[in-house]
């Protein structure tokens, strides 16, 4: 997963169309390429960083749900309302972890 800054994007196309430009005139400066890969690489880094984070918000949510269904299972008659609301808010929060973490691996 790549995770590139406005700045970087800007950057990163500016060179692209710089490259394809002396490519068309078969004199292309290495140092674009190098200033690409140094930009893709910074960028591989931090999504790698944020995958990671959202790896471990989904670990905790998924545990958030398990300590709901076990309090729903232990609640007293007048708790147990309370206690399934609890679980769906935290199942819902889990789905949403859960969608963040396979659009960011499908990216």
């Amino acid at each position: 997963m790549y995770s590139y800054t406005r700045a970087e994007s800007r950057e990163r196309r500016k060179l692209f169309f710089k490259g394809l430009r002396q490519s068309a005139a078969d004199n292309v400066d290495p140092t674009i390429r190098h200033r690409i890969d140094r930009i893709d690489k910074a960028a591989a880094e931090r999504g790698e960083q944020e995958l990671n984070a959202l790896y471990d918000t989904r670990g905790n949510d998924r545990q958030a749900v398990a300590q709901a269904k076990a309090a729903v299972r232990t609640a007293s008659r007048e708790e147990k309302a309370a206690a399934r609301q609890a679980l769906r808010d935290a199942e819902q929060q889990l789905k949403r972890s859960e969608r963040a973490v396979n659009k960011a691996e499908n990216f």
